[in-house]
This record gives C-alpha cells, structure tokens and sequence, in this order.
C-alpha cells in the first residue's frame, strides 16, 4: 500500500504542474482573444457611427434629388414650349420673303436671345442631370454597403 500512496501522490503533484502550465497558456490565449474582442467592438461602435452618418447624408441628398426633380418636371414642359417657338420662328424664317435690313436685324436678334435662352436652359438641365446622377451613385453605393 505504501507504493499506492506514493503512486498516487506523485500522480497528483505531476497533474498539478501539468494544470499549472496550461493554465499558463491558457491565459494567454484567452487574453488574446479578449484584446481581439475589445478591437472587434471598438471597431463595430465606429461602423454604427458612422453608417449613422451616411444615413444621415443620404436622408439629404434624397430630399434634394426629390427637389431637383420636382424642378426639373417643372421646367421640362418650358424648354420643350420654347423649342417649339424656336422651330417656329426657324419656319416663318424660311418662309418670309425677302424683308429690309432693320427688319431681319430685329428678326436675328429675336432668334439669337431665344438661342442664347435655350442653351442657357440646356445647360442647368444638364448640371441638374449631372448632380442627379451623383446622388443615384451614392444612393446605390450605399445600399450595396448596407447589403454587405
């Protein structure tokens, strides 16, 4: 029996040491993963935020896409009246016999305004297209990120 006492002590101050080191280890792993887990949180409340803030933009720039819509229906029906007259007075142009020269003075100066007004037109409705494409952009790009 002494053997068995001995036998058993030695086992047991064997697993103790065994115990001992891996609770060394052990340690170690868990506070590596514990510092990962603070990084991964810190990390996640700086997504929040600012997914916040894109939401926040968004919510703006789809206010003003709506206004320059709205804009933009509004003065469609405008442009297309004045090509309408610019194509009319191109017509009565080509019909009109011959007139003096004060006459088709004040003729071309008619046109020339409708024309300088019809490109101005043009260009905001190509600005307002441009700055419309720009928030579709980051309309999509940010339901693609919401998505991921």
């Amino acid at each position: 029996m002494p053997f068995l006492n001995f036998r058993n002590l030695f086992g047991s101050r064997i697993a103790r040491i065994v115990d001992y080191r891996l609770d060394e280890r052990t340690r170690g792993v868990i506070q590596d993963f514990e510092t990962r887990i603070d990084e991964l949180e810190h990390c996640t409340v700086d997504h929040r935020r600012r997914l916040g803030e894109t939401d926040e933009k968004l919510d703006t720039a789809l206010g003003d896409l709506r206004w320059i819509r709205g804009e933009l229906d509004r003065m469609i029906p405008h442009v297309a009246a004045q090509e309408e007259q610019l194509e009319t007075l191109r017509e009565k142009l080509a019909l009109t016999p011959r007139a003096d020269d004060a006459e088709a003075l004040e003729a071309r100066s008619l046109v020339e305004e409708i024309q300088r007004q019809h490109a101005q037109i043009r260009v905001r409705l190509a600005g307002m297209a441009r700055y419309e494409e720009r928030l579709s952009r980051l309309e999509n790009a940010k339901f693609a990120s919401a998505g991921e």
